[in-house]
């Protein structure tokens, strides 16, 4: 008998969770089951703000694949370049792969809505190495304004903007404005000559939470020297900063030295580009997360889009949807391989933790509103829980924040 072979594609959370609920619930003689990443190992992509603001090392937010697999999975690193439905293969850079099953989880690439200069110079917190160039980038601004004589004093070097307060600007604003006043001490710095502006084309801040909490993270943000300006969209990034939109043919510039990019993600190109029916690289997949017309083709995480019947409005694609999809991906990828059927993606959504820097955050997990140090506590929780999924109790000793309440 000749085994099917299941092929999963990206080794973020969707991927890789998918993979260990596949190596728990399938021997090696029922599947071949291989999982292909472009990097050797998998990232914490929920950790990316510290690492970018330099609270945390690069090598403290990643670990090795292979660390947490089984031998019955084969490891491939490769860099997928072609999706192709029709021939059931993979073209990537190491060789044509093959498949009976297919899993996408590609993950995210940085959305520019088409803005002019956003991409040339802007920074994106997207992976690991995106990560450390604005922590090496900021340090770099630093040291060159305390370098310049005082007459020449440059104070835009010192101006930072961040594009969008959703998730990842208002958690990477936080981290930074707690970083601020380690880096002023370094490079003898005054304080007051540091910015941290956030930019948000929509009219407030963090539209998932509720007013009370937005209002919270405000006034702790405000306090800790962040400035914001909403309803404000950035319509032009040029080497010198960013141009925005105040009103009908009323514009401003910002002078800054660094602008990070955190207004929207989008999944991935080769995605768009396979005949795959996409819309941003997201593929509106059926109740059990396959692709329509084709079942044996399943979407988790960034690539899948799949509406929430009960507020007629998309699941999002973080973290803790991307791990519950992959669960339901692999119990019916088991169904499939044992002629069974498969079952709807039916998520258990907890809520929702943001940090805002140091020991606090907003939270409204579990139907409550919680801010401070409970609710910081609680995101550590969660940081922690999730390495355990993974790689269990060696993995969180190994890597996890151990001691939540420090």
């Amino acid at each position: 008998m000749i085994k099917p072979k299941i092929l999963i594609l990206g080794a973020g959370y969707g991927g890789l969770m998918t993979a260990i609920n596949l190596q728990k619930r399938l021997r090696s003689r029922d599947a071949e089951i291989t999982l292909v990443n472009k990097n050797s190992y998998h990232y914490e992509t929920t950790w990316l703000h510290e690492a970018s603001a330099g609270n945390l090392k690069p090598e403290q937010v990643r670990y090795e694949i292979k660390d947490v697999l089984h031998k019955k999975i084969i490891f491939k690193q490769a860099t997928v370049e072609k999706i192709d439905i029709h021939y059931k293969s993979v073209q990537t850079n190491q060789g044509e792969l093959y498949y009976d099953y297919l899993v996408v989880a590609l993950g995210f690439e940085g959305e520019t809505f088409g803005i002019d200069g956003l991409d040339k110079y802007t920074f994106g917190i997207t992976n690991v190495n995106d990560a450390r160039k604005i922590r090496d980038h900021i340090h770099t601004q630093f040291a060159e304004w305390a370098s310049q004589e005082l007459f020449e004093k440059d104070d835009a070097l010192l101006t930072i903007v961040v594009g969008g307060a959703g998730f990842t600007g208002i958690e990477f604003i936080g981290e930074l404005a707690n970083k601020v006043p380690e880096l002023c001490r370094e490079y003898d710095v005054p304080r007051e000559k540091v910015s941290i502006i956030c930019v948000e084309a929509a009219p407030s801040i963090l539209p998932m939470f509720s007013e009370t909490l937005v209002n919270y993270a405000v006034d702790v943000l405000t306090d800790k020297g962040i400035e914001f300006s909403v309803g404000t969209p950035v319509v032009q990034a040029t080497k010198e900063g960013v141009k925005i939109k105040k009103g009908p043919n009323q514009f401003d510039f910002i002078k800054a030295g660094t602008v990070v990019w955190a207004a929207g993600v989008r999944g991935p190109r080769v995605v768009e580009e396979s005949d795959l029916p996409s819309r941003r690289a997201r593929v509106a997949v059926e109740e059990d997360l396959s692709v329509p017309g084709y079942q044996h083709i399943f979407m988790v995480g960034d690539c899948a889009f799949l509406v929430n019947r009960e507020t007629e409005r998309p699941y999002p694609p973080t973290a803790q949807i991307a791990v519950q999809q992959a669960n339901t991906v692999a119990r019916n990828l088991v169904a499939l391989v044992k002629g069974k059927e498969t079952k709807p993606f039916i998520p258990d959504l907890k809520g929702t933790v943001c940090s805002l820097g140091g020991s606090d955050a907003i939270s409204n997990a579990f139907g409550k509103e919680i801010t401070g140090k409970t609710a910081y506590i609680m995101k550590k929780v969660i940081d922690n829980r999730a390495l355990y999924l993974i790689g269990g109790l060696g993995l969180v000793l190994k890597k996890g924040k151990l001691n939540p309440f420090k």
